[in-house]
């Protein structure tokens, strides 16, 4: 299971029961538990006014139990989007520097819409299962998609659970893996999606420079949970460092297999003006895609991460 359509058969996911919602404490709003293998939705904050850094903390509580954070209905700025996301800490800037957003150098469009001619954005972001800047010394600690114009159909974001996958690993592959590490490079499929579709920019040798491939360790445990969770993706990881490499290969094929099994699954569908806030510590996630014709806009910040260990 490697693409998009291998995974259109996984049930969409719907919020729990007001029930279960958590009570509003120091903030005006509630957290509620999706009916899924991660995620929450915030209801009742409006991220166009100022936050309290109590309302921060919160938000951050969530963020790590629930891995994904929904604010539905998000009538925000792009200047607006960049202040809340560096609420939790300084802001990464994507290489692909021609699809930055005007005056705003940490917003990503993400955007399969062509105009004169030229894509204003990456068009195929999330193709493969990925966790954003795994090739970076510092990989990101948490991204945000804010939902600008949403296709009529498909589109949908799906996301799995990395501790829960780690968790269910079989022991023997345990113990085979914890400890080891793994290349990952910006550029281990690029010339593939270049193939495929307009929207990948020949780079140039001082955005090749910037992603040079880097070591990460195969199981990473988050720095603020202390919970290990499998650190491998389709896209950007090349090799275990050290095994032969039929042997790599095979192991990183068993663990992509089991990282994106249904069961550890959550599949977002996009309601104008969503802002999802994701862990990239916790997870993998997949763009399932949408009709070419249809137009899909979407504004990205990162937020830089630690030094995985």
């Amino acid at each position: 299971m490697t693409t998009a359509t291998a995974h259109a058969s996984v049930s969409r996911q719907q919020s729990a029961p007001l029930s279960t919602a958590l009570s509003a404490d120091a903030g005006n709003f509630e957290i509620r538990p999706l009916d899924a293998p991660l995620g929450a939705e915030v209801i009742g904050l409006d991220l166009s006014q100022p936050l309290s850094d109590a309302d921060v903390v919160r938000i951050h509580r969530a963020h790590l139990d629930y891995h994904v954070v929904v604010f539905r209905d998000q009538q925000i700025t792009p200047a607006q989007q960049i202040d809340f996301s560096r609420r939790f800490g300084p802001l990464q800037i994507h290489v692909l520097h021609q699809f930055q957003l005007p005056g705003h150098a940490e917003v990503l469009v993400v955007s399969n819409v062509v105009e004169n001619g030229k894509p204003i954005g990456l068009g195929d972001a999330g193709h493969f299962w990925h966790s954003d800047l795994s090739y970076k010394e510092k990989p990101s600690l948490g991204s945000l998609l804010h939902a600008r114009e949403l296709p009529a159909e498909g589109g949908d974001t799906l996301f799995a659970n990395m501790h829960l996958a780690w968790d269910t690993l079989p022991s023997a592959l345990q113990r085979a893996v914890d400890g080891l590490h793994a290349e990952h490079t910006y550029l281990a499929r690029y010339a593939e999606l270049q193939q495929r579709s307009p929207w990948r920019p020949d780079l140039t040798p001082e955005q090749i420079a910037q992603v040079r491939p880097v070591l990460q360790p195969v199981v990473r445990t988050h720095p603020e949970t202390g919970r290990k969770a499998l650190f491998v993706s389709e896209h950007f990881t090349t090799r275990i460092v050290g095994l032969p490499e039929q042997e790599s290969r095979d192991l990183l094929d068993q663990l992509f297999a089991h990282s994106v099994k249904p069961a550890h699954i959550y599949r977002h569908q996009w309601q104008p003006h969503d802002l999802v806030f994701w862990d990239n510590r916790s997870l993998l996630h997949l763009a399932a895609g949408c009709p070419p014709e249809q137009r899909r806009v979407m504004y990205r910040t990162t937020i830089e991460g630690d030094v995985p260990r």
